[in-house]
């Protein structure tokens, strides 16, 4: 059935909904994509470890997976050395912060976020009927963690960070997590988004499980999607102390993981070496984007993720609009700048001829 453009349905959405924007796409195109740089995946798929799982499981689709996803759970205990009522599974980080933050936000409610960072955030929070507090990051795209921790008051119920951050890519160190959590009153929840902390070699990056033993108010999200190569299974977990995972359990569905997405991840968690192929693949390619922006005379921040930022601002569509016509997909954000994901092999050649055409312009 084909509803009449002029026809509006009788059924009222909440109010609160108005105000909620629509996740952005990359820049359409008549040009068929054959590099793909606008989405953070691994590009070179999963291992046969993994493929060989997924295809025994759909032996039998007709069959639900263990309830709330507990052997994932007990195998990712394993692997993190912690226990099972720290830890609970979804169907991608994303939808853990939701449960996260409807189980310990209530409307009204103030969450501290840095922008710019992952566009779904506020997103989240206002779903919730919270209220989302922007703090602007750093000139160098990192998170200014001193105004974040200023803008924490009373009616602040969380406070999300991200490193690397998504999309700058810029990571924060032990030191300055360590320092925040310090600021922050215990009440208020903080959510450690470490969906791409593989790919962050640094020896100072935040040791993270540590301070969640050290911190009870912090919840670590981190997925299957970036360096294991599930994006399109959705499997993420959250790590923290027990008692705010519970409250998050309690609004989990009951099978929050698919069979499918259940035997994926077991199998690459057993399958370091295609996760570690893919980090280095991405070092590489890394190394050879900055070079190429940097002969270009374009910015680009430090970054330790699987993309690159460039805050080109009011040029950033620009050139987005150059790379659409050469078949690069990007990430474009208007007037503030725009993000390239590594790991398509045809990236540097792609990006080299584009670079010398955008030079030109």
């Amino acid at each position: 059935m084909r509803w009449s453009s002029s026809a509006s349905s009788p059924v009222s959405a909440r109010p609160q909904l108005a105000g909620v924007p629509v996740y952005s796409a990359a820049l359409a195109s008549t040009v068929p994509v054959t590099v793909r740089a606008s989405s953070n995946e691994a590009p070179d798929g999963v291992s046969p470890a993994v493929r060989d799982a997924v295809i025994e499981r759909l032996a039998c689709p007709n069959r639900y997976p263990v309830l709330g996803g507990v052997d994932l759970i007990t195998a990712l205990a394993d692997a993190l050395g912690a226990d099972t009522d720290e830890i609970a599974v979804a169907d991608g980080s994303l939808s853990l912060l939701n449960y996260l933050l409807l189980a310990h936000v209530w409307p009204g409610a103030r969450v501290v976020v840095p922008w710019r960072s992952y566009e779904a955030y506020p997103i989240c929070v206002l779903t919730t009927g919270g209220e989302p507090v922007l703090v602007p990051n750093r000139t160098d795209g990192g998170h200014d963690l001193a105004a974040m921790a200023a803008a924490v008051d009373d009616a602040t119920a969380a406070v999300i960070l991200c490193s690397p951050n998504n999309p700058t890519g810029v990571a924060l160190t032990h030191d300055e997590v360590a320092g925040f959590l310090g600021t922050v009153p215990a009440s208020t929840l903080v959510v450690l988004d470490e969906a791409y902390l593989d790919f962050d070699a640094r020896a100072d990056r935040a040791r993270s499980r540590e301070l969640v033993a050290a911190h009870a108010n912090l919840v670590l999200l981190r997925t299957f999607s970036k360096a294991y190569g599930l994006a399109g299974l959705r499997v993420g977990y959250a790590i923290g102390h027990p008692d705010v995972i519970a409250a998050a359990r309690k609004i989990l569905p009951p099978f929050p993981v698919s069979a499918l997405s259940v035997a994926a991840s077991l199998a690459a968690l057993g399958d370091d070496a295609h996760r570690a192929a893919i980090v280095a693949a991405v070092h590489t390619q890394r190394g050879q984007v900055s070079v190429l922006l940097a002969e270009a005379g374009l910015p680009s921040f430090a970054t330790e993720a699987n993309f690159v930022w460039l805050p080109l601002g009011e040029r950033s569509r620009a050139l987005g609009a150059l790379c659409a016509e050469a078949g690069v997909s990007t990430r474009v954000f208007d007037g503030e700048g725009l993000r390239i994901s590594l790991g398509d092999a045809g990236l540097p050649e792609a990006l080299s001829g584009v670079l010398a055409r955008f030079a030109v312009s």
